[in-house]
């Protein structure tokens, strides 16, 4: 029970507001010693509870801070706006019945705007990299007085390039402060660098690491000759596997643009886009038009594969296969959230076999193999496959057609020159002669 976590009465009548009556393990275990103010490196999925898992301490200890600071005390980063947004609502809500106050600095927003909102000085500023250093370069954000510093979804950090402009941040904070890293996998030697630069003897705690198995998530494959044939499977699925909400993942903004404009043409589907190329205003709107009501779809670039709460999506559909098994899990993990029943589906073309098979194996699991009947191509999958499940690679066929060898024809005898005789001088480099004396 949150009871037992030492938490503020005004906390926990916010938490029962929202129904929150037990903690999630990541929950239950991140709390305390974020409260005694122990730095953390946390490995926890998507869905599993992790924002409320640091907001609920910077809380607690803001409120046990009598002390008057004149800058924002506490410091979340994201990679992402929308997941930057989500966690200012989970902040708002779970302060509600506080008087601290939480500020976002994201790009697409204005920025003389976002600066007069830090002149009053919130308690809390949730932030993306790129606009955290600009706002830092013109004087607006003052970070001298932060106490905790929260990096979410460190692994996403990284593979958009945000390690350096990470670093930069956390060096503008004062050393005596309190860090928090959350990353949905055990990362590589950029996460471990991090951990080392900017964590002070970190408490390591892997709860639920991204390869978790999601049992209330059914996850199916279904081959596809091509673009034409995704199409077809796409609109099957939303039409006659979705009562509800759905999400459907492309890997580039022109197949989401182009697939937005096909789904819009059928009729009883509710279709919005997102992806980095929209600004801020439309990403937003798309967003609170899609939670809006019951039926939806979102077609989307990875840019909304992490930050996006919603709750009741039914279905999540990888148009294109995902580039990685992390990507893969972040785009799957939009559903079967906090336990609820879920279905995801691959569609998969032949080149992208070898792929599926990589993350299949990177997740030791192997996903339901699938067929619509009525919309059965020629694909199958691979006749024959390797131990890896990738399938074997064609055998070149030998040319049955024996060459005809050409008769080799003798080579002229090579022409001798002309022995030297002793004492002889070379003077044309020809014949060894001298030449012929001229008539006058």
């Amino acid at each position: 029970m949150f009871t037992e976590l030492s938490l503020h009465e005004r906390l926990l009548k916010a938490l029962a507001e929202l129904s929150f009556e037990k903690p999630t393990p990541v929950q239950a275990a991140a709390i305390p010693p974020a409260i005694a103010g122990e730095d953390l490196y946390i490995i926890a999925q998507t869905g599993s509870g992790k924002t409320a898992a640091y907001v609920l301490p910077i809380l607690q200890r803001l409120l046990d801070d009598d002390s008057k600071a004149l800058a924002p005390r506490a410091l979340v980063l994201s990679p992402t706006r929308e997941l930057a947004q989500q966690i200012l609502k989970d902040v708002q809500a779970l302060a509600r019945f506080t008087f601290l106050k939480a500020e976002l600095v994201i790009g697409g927003e204005d920025f003389k705007v976002q600066a007069a909102k830090l002149r009053k000085n919130p308690d809390i500023v949730i932030a993306t990299p790129g606009r955290t250093l600009e706002q830092l370069e013109a004087g607006g954000l003052d970070l001298s007085e932060v106490q905790t510093l929260v990096i979410d979804e460190a692994d996403r950090m990284l593979d958009m390039g945000f390690s350096e402009d990470v670093l930069s941040i956390a060096s503008a904070c004062p050393e005596q402060r309190q860090t928090m890293l959350f990353s949905a996998t055990t990362g590589n030697q950029g996460i471990r660098r991090m951990v080392e630069q900017i964590l002070n003897e970190p408490r390591w705690l892997e709860l639920d690491s991204v390869k978790s198995d999601t049992p209330a998530i059914r996850q199916q494959v279904i081959p596809v000759d091509d673009n034409t044939h995704r199409e077809k499977v796409t609109k099957w699925l939303l039409l006659n596997q979705c009562e509800g909400k759905a999400i459907v993942f492309t890997n580039t903004r022109v197949v989401a643009d182009r697939l937005n404009g096909v789904l819009r043409a059928v009729e009883g589907l509710r279709v919005y886009v997102l992806h980095g190329e929209k600004d801020q205003k439309e990403r937003k709107l798309a967003i609170e038009r899609f939670k809006q009501g019951g039926k939806g779809v979102l077609v989307a670039t990875d840019v909304a594969a992490r930050g996006l709460d919603i709750s009741e999506l039914d279905l999540v559909i990888n148009f294109d296969m995902p580039r990685s098994g992390d990507d893969y899990l972040h785009r799957v993990g939009r559903t079967g959230r906090a336990g609820a029943e879920g279905l995801a589906v691959s569609l998969v073309a032949p080149h992208e076999w070898s792929l599926m098979s990589s993350i299949e194996r990177y997740l030791r699991r192997q996903f339901e193999r699938r067929e619509i009947k009525e919309l059965a191509g020629s694909f199958k999958g691979p006749k024959k496959v390797k131990a890896s499940g990738k399938p074997v690679g064609a055998k070149k066929k030998k040319d049955d057609k024996k060459k005809v060898k050409r008769p080799k024809t003798a080579k002229p005898a090579a022409r001798r020159k002309p022995a030297i005789p002793k004492g002889q001088v070379v003077l044309d480099g020809g014949d060894g002669l001298a030449p012929p004396k001229r008539r006058s």
